[in-house]
């Protein structure tokens, strides 16, 4: 499979945005994917205009770990540690975002999520091996295109 096909295959439907984003503001509703999905709001860096998508994540400890494809434009506007606003689990939380480059650590990332929630491993094209773990090879190779930030909590 090619880069091209990995990136397109982490896309998820723009209809799908839409619904996720109603439902995790809705007070009843968002517990029933709050526990993996949260919405993040940030600011457009040359229109300064205010953003919001939901987005993957795990959240272990105070360390929040959110992931996105690198196809989608919008985490380029928190390359410098900017300041964003999650809607995780029902409440609004403002911190910085602090990207992770490494390779590695994004597999790594990527890894966990899929032991927390095997929901998000079609979108990662990554299969499960008989004893229950994300398929490292396809861990890794969809760690080349992937985006991971994390945000600390306390």
């Amino acid at each position: 499979m090619s880069s091209e096909q990995r990136e397109e295959s982490t896309d998820v439907p723009r209809g799908l945005n839409t619904v996720m984003k109603l439902v995790l503001r809705t007070p009843l509703l968002h517990k029933v994917v709050s526990a993996n999905i949260m919405l993040i709001t940030f600011k457009g860096r040359k229109s300064g205009k205010s953003y919001t998508t939901p987005v993957s994540y795990i959240q272990e400890g105070d360390i929040v770990t959110l992931f996105t494809g690198r196809r989608r434009a919008w985490w380029r506007n928190l390359s410098g540690g900017e300041t964003v606003t999650l809607r995780i689990q029902g409440k609004n939380v403002t911190r910085k975002a602090e990207s992770v480059e490494d390779v590695e650590q994004i597999a790594e990332g990527i890894t966990r999520l899929l032991k927390h929630s095997h929901m998000d491993a079609k979108y990662y094209n990554v299969t499960y091996n008989d004893d229950g773990n994300p398929n490292a090879e396809q861990v890794k190779s969809a760690a080349e295109t992937t985006v991971m930030m994390q945000v600390t909590l306390g």
